[in-house]
């Protein structure tokens, strides 16, 4: 209802426009906005280097950043948007990591275990939005802003983790889910885009069960 304190995540695969959408959605809406972190990671240039060897430590790492996360801005004062939920490490890219053969059978069921002890734990959010989009739309925003990190990033990965994302989002059931077609909506670059996907959320944080976005928005 209009006044309430909102905790909204946002998910979906890497170049879907999640750091984007949660900017401006807390820009449109009067927001606090929560970005994923990685300069504070101290397990990531390792695993870069050795994903095999350091794939389980990287995942607990995450698992209590996120947690830790997770309940602060729960507790925030203000409606927050978060950049990325503490679910999708175990939903998707441990499982991408396991697929890989970079994590193991026995890590990735101890790293189960534990994940599920923590989230039940958690109070969930009022919303997740998936945004979905296209490996050529993936590929084709992460050529676009060019960062090094994901210089190594192939389409088939993508397909993986698209794959783990289609699998999992009918199965979630902690908090309503709103899925963007991001392939079609362009909130970054049109407006009108941004503001049918404002309406939206609010309209499901409001109670509406059926949210259809408009063929041309």
């Amino acid at each position: 209802m209009p006044g309430a304190k909102y905790f909204v995540t946002v998910a979906g695969n890497i170049g879907a426009g999640k750091s984007s959408l949660t900017r401006l959605i807390a820009e449109r809406l009067g927001w606090h906005a929560w970005y994923e972190s990685v300069d504070d990671n101290p397990y990531l240039a390792d695993f870069y280097r050795d994903m095999h060897t350091w794939s389980f430590h990287l995942q607990v790492f995450f698992l209590g950043h996120r947690a830790e996360q997770h309940l602060r801005l729960a507790a925030h004062a203000q409606s927050v948007i978060q950049d990325r939920s503490i679910y999708e490490d175990r939903y998707i890219f441990a499982p991408a990591l396991h697929r890989l053969g970079n994590l193991s059978d026995r890590d990735f069921q101890a790293y189960a275990r534990v994940y599920d002890l923590v989230v039940a734990h958690l109070p969930p959010p009022a919303l997740l939005i998936y945004l979905r989009a296209s490996v050529d739309t993936l590929l084709e925003r992460i050529s676009h802003r060019a960062r090094g990190i994901e210089s190594g990033i192939t389409a088939d990965y993508l397909t993986l983790l698209n794959e783990l994302y289609e699998a999992w989002i009918p199965t979630f059931d902690l908090c309503p889910v709103l899925t963007v077609p991001a392939d079609r909506l362009d909130f970054v670059r049109y407006e009108r885009h941004l503001d049918v996907i404002a309406e939206r959320i609010l309209a499901r944080l409001w109670g509406q069960e059926e949210i259809v976005f408009p063929d041309d928005p």
